[in-house]
């Protein structure tokens, strides 16, 4: 089957009008519906997911044969409480669904966050709705992770690191087992009869089994490793689990990269027995998978399992006999592999991944399939757009997933895989209609080498009109394993900042983002250079040559380029103005860190009871020497910082200390401070605010004259 080319109607006058519109504004741009947690029922052809719209977020559902998107939750207030973990019960007839908590967080605290100062303490609830006739979600308790049982007559969660249950009916909530340690990943039997979980219990985990209150609970396969990701075999007799090393053994080195060791093992439920299918090699190449789904392991047809691993260099697919044997590579080729689904019948993948036949393909994603056997890859979509996030629907014949381009936003898109008919977007009337569609640019694929010849991809924003020398600005992505895209992004923090990029360029900036080393979509190596971050900031390179080659475009004044970025990209943008005020004229740092050592204090925290200490003391100067803190003597140029306090991913610690610094050194800064709000804004005034003084500040400091 041909792939199929997505070309949107509007996409070739987007690019003649962007030079003339009338300018747009920014509660424009930020008004499109983002659609996440895309979910596909158990049987039939039927999905749901989540939209969030202005800050209001609420469940639809969508199904065969018409594939009308259908709101099924009413929801109406920017409240700050997510809804995520959807889940279909086997029937297709209810969605489960979490609402509350912050589940990008890096550390847990309670209570939950509240962003929108209400009086009473928030919850972390699990929630079920009806998808037929116009139902109201019946609350099943405090709690998370829910797991509906195959049988679909009860959910399994987590609450307080244990497990409960409740009947999907809704009903008195009563804890299931008690464990030790903490309880997660909730896994049913194919028949419902059985329940697997993780027991974390610190240096070391187990994989637990409970049938019934009158059964003690087994520990599958007990050892000093860290045991998890549960995957059951099709016939209920078998358990595949991954496992690392426990906690221990001498201190590894900070300052030098050590493999990451990890393997594929089998249990008999009935007997106990277990043994390795598969160990990774055991080098820096073959460490745990860190891009999207981690290991991805899955049990498939045949007796198989399939993973994820960078073994060759890239994030690709493998396959596995269950028995054991040598892995059988299903996606060769110089990509990654991201967003992995099995089809129900367990006969085939469909990923996306950064390949095609287009040049560039590398800063997009398309979706392909490729049975889980053998490596027959062969695209499902192509084209200028970009695809992620595929799911396959309960009959194994079609697949959703989220499309989008470089000018319009991104929807749940429906499609027969093997039909030859085209997709179906779904929810387009939720656009508003003033979105500019029409007024925005496509950003231009940009490459560009750092002082170590290594090559850096970037897209560039600017209008066809503009005059002779304009101001500029650096957009530097988070995480660090995140890339930017040549359009919308699929992920809701970055699709953010591409509405942002977008703006400034309306107004007149000339606007690049960088895809630095550390971030993912060039390989291993690319992901995992050596002396980056906290031991010795090697990708900082990549920013300053971004912003050196950005400052030598024909229609930028180089006297007038900002730099402007979040979390990691905020850090950054901060050693930026700390190491290179003369090439950056100022900036933006969205809740930055700005000292490694009081970042990561606790990695450096020696156990009292060992002696070793390692090369700690030398990580902790390198650590300090990467951070912006560090060349507080050499910042010259003005910033705004903006963070909210209840930041779950880089504490409020950081600005605090670093506008004593500033204060101390004579910087002028300005600051914009969300009481309650977290590190990835839950509401969409926050983000309407933040992005508004972003674009007021690089307009006063370097903006068009």
């Amino acid at each position: 089957m041909r792939a199929l080319k997505f070309v949107p109607l509007f996409a070739a006058a987007a690019v003649v009008h962007a030079q003339s519109a009338a300018p747009f504004t920014l509660q424009q741009i930020l008004g499109f519906p983002y659609p996440t947690e895309l979910v596909a029922a158990p049987a039939g052809a039927q999905i749901a997911w989540v939209f969030t719209e202005r800050g209001v977020r609420n469940v639809y559902e969508a199904h065969a044969p018409e594939w009308a998107a259908r709101q099924v939750t009413r929801y109406t207030a920017d409240d700050g409480q997510e809804l995520t973990q959807l889940a279909f019960s086997h029937d297709g007839g209810t969605i489960v669904y979490v609402r509350g908590g912050d589940h990008g967080a890096n550390w847990e605290e309670s209570p939950p966050p509240s962003p929108a100062g209400g009086t009473l303490m928030p919850k972390i609830e699990i929630w079920a709705v009806r998808t037929s006739g116009d139902s109201v979600p019946k609350l099943l308790g405090e709690g998370d992770a829910p797991a509906i049982s195959p049988k679909g007559d009860r959910v399994a969660f987590v609450r307080g690191g244990q497990a409960y249950v409740v009947p999907l009916a809704g009903g008195e909530a009563k804890q299931l087992f008690f464990a030790r340690g903490t309880v997660s990943e909730l896994t049913w039997s194919p028949s419902g009869d059985q329940l697997a979980f993780v027991s974390s219990r610190g240096d070391h985990g187990f994989i637990g089994l409970y049938v019934a209150d009158s059964v003690p609970i087994r520990y599958l396969a007990p050892s000093t490793a860290q045991d998890f990701t549960i995957r059951w075999s099709p016939d209920g007799a078998r358990i595949a689990f991954i496992r690392v090393p426990g906690n221990g053994g001498a201190p590894r080195p900070y300052l030098k990269q050590t493999p990451q060791p990890w393997a594929i093992w089998t249990v008999s439920v009935a007997s106990g027995d277990a043994s390795m299918a598969w160990k990774a090699p055991n080098t820096l190449r073959g460490s745990y998978p860190e891009t999207a789904g981690e290991t991805n392991l899955a049990w498939a047809a045949g007796d198989r399992l399939v993973f994820l691993s960078d073994i060759d260099g890239w994030p690709h697919l493998y396959s596995v006999a269950a028995a054991g044997g040598t892995p059988t590579l299903l996606t060769p080729g110089n990509f990654m592999v991201e967003h992995v689904a099995m089809s129900p019948d367990r006969t085939f993948l469909l990923y996306s991944a950064n390949a095609g036949g287009d040049a560039n393909d590398d800063d997009r994603r398309h979706i392909f399939r490729v049975s889980t056997e053998r490596a027959d890859a062969r695209s499902i979509t192509s084209g200028a757009g970009l695809e992620w996030m595929p799911v396959v629907t309960g009959d194994s014949k079609g697949t959703a997933f989220i499309f989008a381009s470089a000018t319009r936003t991104p929807l749940p898109t429906v499609l027969e895989i093997d039909a030859g008919v085209a997709p179906k977007s779904l929810g387009e009337d939720r656009i508003p209609k003033d979105f500019p569609i029409a007024q925005l640019v496509t950003p231009k694929k940009v490459t560009f080498k750092s002082p170590d010849g290594l090559t850096i991809h970037g897209q560039l924003f600017a209008r066809a009109d503009l005059p002779a020398k304009n101001p500029a600005v650096l957009f530097i992505h988070g995480g660090p394993p995140r890339q930017m895209l040549l359009g919308w992004h699929y992920m809701y923090y970055y699709t953010n900042s591409y509405a942002l990029n977008q703006y400034l360029a309306s107004r007149g900036f000339v606007v690049m983002t960088v895809n630095y080393r550390l971030g993912i979509g060039y390989g291993h190596d690319f992901h995992h250079p050596a002396h980056a971050g906290p031991w010795g900031a090697a990708e900082y390179q990549d920013v300053l040559a971004a912003g050196r080659f950005l400052a030598k475009q024909p229609n930028v004044d180089p006297k007038r380029v900002g730099i402007w970025g979040g979390s990691y990209g905020g850090y950054l943008g901060a050693l930026g103005l700390a190491r290179n005020s003369d090439v950056f004229a100022t900036a933006v740092d969205l809740h930055g860190v700005h000292d490694w050592v009081a970042d990561i204090r606790r990695v450096f925290e020696v156990p009292g009871w060992r002696y070793e200490r390692g090369d700690v003391d030398s990580a902790k100067q390198v650590a300090w020497r990467s951070s912006p803190v560090s060349s507080i003597k050499t910042w010259k140029s003005p910033v705004l910082l903006i963070q909210g306090d209840d930041d779950r991913n880089v504490r409020f610690s950081q600005t605090v200390d670093l506008t004593r610094r500033l204060d101390a050194q004579g910087v002028k800064y300005e600051l914009l401070v969300f009481p309650d709000e977290i590190h990835d804004f839950l509401m969409y005034r926050t983000w309407l605010r933040a992005d508004s003084a972003t674009s007021a500040y690089l307009g006063k400091m370097i903006g068009p004259k």
